[in-house]
């Protein structure tokens, strides 16, 4: 079993275990490496997407905007150059699934109050004994430095949606107030194709929301469609009560 410890004096003691790895978190005195500093210095300006490093970027198929757009890009545009778009995702998808099965990692990551730079070696030298790519090492640390940890689950959403573009899919989501039999779900699908344009492929995600009393919502790339009972009654009842 493998052991990494982080020290100081603002950390609570708690443990992170996966595949065979232990990681040990606890209070003690705090170290630091400048040698380290130097390395994380270089791999921020590494991510960062204004200036010149911008014009040097591969754009990405799909625009995605805020911080953790700017992230995505960079990253994108990095693993593009070394030929690791596929490695990334699947090291970033795996990392989120480690947040979410382990609320202390996912508090520990998005806490404020932890020292940023305690927080990037922990999380830099875990995900290299989990052997992750440099890429995906240095964007969480460059994460972390930078005081942007919460930006984590978001900066992997949006280099997911990249990820989408990148091989033609376009997510739709469909909300209905009941699950769909066989015969609507193929006639709805069928209907949803049609948006499409050559090489897209449709990527749809069903949910159940009885709020909606009947009919359904329809997202499908940047457009949305409201065909609820739900909205109609309250169309209605508007115009009901201008009349009155």
């Amino acid at each position: 079993v493998s052991k990494f410890v982080v020290k100081d004096f603002f950390l609570p003691k708690w443990s992170y275990e996966t595949k065979g790895h232990n990681f040990i978190v606890f209070t003690a005195a705090l170290t630091f490496d400048m040698a380290g500093c130097g390395r994380m210095l270089t791999l921020t300006r590494h991510f960062s997407t204004t200036g010149a490093v911008n014009a040097g970027l591969v754009k990405p198929p799909l625009a995605v905007f805020g911080i953790e757009g700017r992230y995505a890009t960079a990253l994108y545009s990095a693993a593009s150059k070394e030929k690791k778009l596929d490695v990334v995702e699947k090291e970033l998808l795996r990392f989120k699934g480690m947040m979410e099965q382990d609320t202390k990692l996912a508090q520990f990551i998005e806490n404020p109050l932890v020292n940023k730079l305690v927080k990037r070696d922990a999380l830099q030298d875990a995900l290299k004994k989990l052997q992750f790519s440099n890429l995906t090492v240095n964007l969480i640390g460059s994460l972390a430095e930078n005081g942007r940890s919460r930006f984590v689950k978001p900066v992997i959403g949006a280099f997911s949606r990249i990820m989408g573009a990148v091989r033609g899919e376009v997510p739709c989501e469909v909300v209905t107030a009941k699950p769909l039999d066989a015969a609507m779900d193929k006639e709805l699908e069928s209907a949803l194709k049609a948006f499409l344009k050559k090489g897209e492929v449709l990527v749809i995600t069903k949910k159940v929301d009885p709020s909606i009393m009947g009919g359904m919502l329809v997202s499908i790339g940047d457009k949305f469609v409201d065909m609820s009972i739900a909205t109609k009654v309250k169309t209605y009842t508007g115009v009901l009560k201008q009349a009155v």
